[in-house]
């Protein structure tokens, strides 16, 4: 993808909300001018710069095998996106951000045995995008904690009541948020935890990186040999090859597997973004579902926020996928068939078009990140869960998701409390 059309494509954004998406004022982009080195301190001498390291190249057919002396950002597997990086600079912050209050409310039957219920939390680590300010809960339960999962950077409250006439909780936290946009001009990011790279390039129980999902994304790309275009072809091919389904219950069940075998593509947002997380493993580029939940009413259009201040029923899923140099770079495939769908928009129509192009490298943020985990094991409960966005709930009746369960009262609030 050229440098000029990814550029020209942020200028759609004007047609939604030119105001709120300007760009930062001249001054901010004039440099200070830097003080005048005093004369009388030398200069200090240049550190001597240790030989760079050997990089074990792979012959054809041959595995590498990756370590802390070879990691796979340098010495990357056939058809992954990683390669040398660019020398490092350190990203700048945001200039605006928002902040929300997000109170969530849980009410239980009573119930002669032990309950437990596990509450996914939002996202415990602190980003460019987003930080989360403060926790505070209060309830009844006999023993509560909050517990955070390596794994997908996933935090939860984990409560149990034993014999408890009237099971309930609260809890409020606050989080702020800025815009986050992919700018094509800074290649210069440090690169991502090998770790994290290889986990996000191998397939879960619902989201496969091989066999059909590899056909379709070696259909995609052809001879695309530019991963950010590579990425943009998959985007553009799940945009024009799904369909969004509001009649589905929460944001879908992400079963990517049972879509490929079937040759049926679309639901709702976990469904059609795990979609292209898929293809981009299976081609080798990184990628990860972000399970989050919106928080505020959206500039681009009104079906892609919140329009009161309930938030119960506003879980959304977002990808990302990763290119070194440029680290994760948002996408939302999803809310453009959202608002295809709910929109009534023909694929002539301008604004469809300008959201195309703003929603591969932009997520507006009124929305908040809660993980990125799969196949989670959470502490205290039996088996794993494919992602975890809605609260867990265990009961002697057995386990379910707790929006579904008998006797659970949950809903969560949001509201915006200060701009800045």
């Amino acid at each position: 993808m050229k440098r000029r059309e990814f550029l020209a494509s942020l200028t759609a954004l004007s047609l939604f909300a030119p105001e709120a998406w300007a760009d930062k004022k001249q001054a901010s982009k004039t440099p200070a001018a830097k003080p005048k080195a005093s004369a009388s301190k030398a200069k200090p001498a240049k550190k001597k710069q240790p030989p760079r390291r050997a990089v074990k190249k792979s012959s054809p057919g041959q595995p590498v095998t990756h370590s802390p002396d070879n990691p796979i950002t340098e010495a990357p597997p056939p058809g992954t996106s990683a390669s040398r990086l660019p020398p490092v600079k350190a990203e700048e912050l945001p200039d605006e951000w928002r902040t929300y209050e997000i109170t969530t409310t849980v009410a239980l039957k009573p119930s002669s045995g032990s309950i437990k219920l596990w509450l996914p939390l939002p996202l415990n680590q602190d980003t460019l995008f987003q930080r989360t300010l403060s926790h505070n809960w209060t309830g009844n339960p006999n023993s509560a904690s909050m517990r955070r999962l390596p794994d997908g950077n996933l935090e939860i409250l984990h409560a149990e009541w034993l014999n408890i006439s009237e099971p309930a909780l609260q809890i409020q936290t606050t989080v702020t948020t800025a815009d986050r946009h992919f700018d094509v001009s800074k290649r210069t990011i440090a690169p991502e935890r090998d770790d994290i790279l290889r986990r996000n390039l191998q397939g879960s129980q619902l989201i496969p990186n091989d066999g059909l999902a590899q056909q379709v994304g070696e259909r995609i790309v052809g001879r695309i040999k530019d991963p950010v275009a590579q990425a943009k072809a998959i985007y553009d091919w799940v945009v024009d090859n799904t369909i969004y389904d509001p009649n589905l219950p929460g944001c879908g069940n992400g079963d990517v597997r049972r879509q490929l075998i079937e040759g049926q593509y679309g639901g709702r947002s976990a469904d059609i973004n795990g979609l292209f997380v898929a293809i981009c493993r299976a081609i080798g580029i990184p990628a990860r579902c972000v399970y989050g939940l919106r928080v505020g009413p959206s500039r681009l259009f009104r079906s892609l926020g919140l329009n009161s201040d309930d938030a119960t029923r506003s879980q959304h899923v977002r990808a990302e996928f990763y290119i070194p140099g440029y680290s994760w770079i948002p996408v939302d495939p999803s809310d453009v068939r959202r608002a295809i769908s709910l929109e009534l928009l023909s694929d002539r129509d301008s604004k469809l078009q300008a959201l195309r192009k703003v929603l591969f490298g932009v997520w507006e943020m009124n929305w908040i990140a809660f993980n990125f985990g799969t196949d989670v094991a959470l502490p205290g409960r039996s088996g794993t869960l494919p992602f975890v966005l809605l609260p867990q709930l265990e009961t002697p009746e057995g386990s379910r998701n707790g929006t579904d369960a008998e006797g659970f009262h949950y809903s969560i609030k949001t509201r915006q409390v200060a701009e800045g």
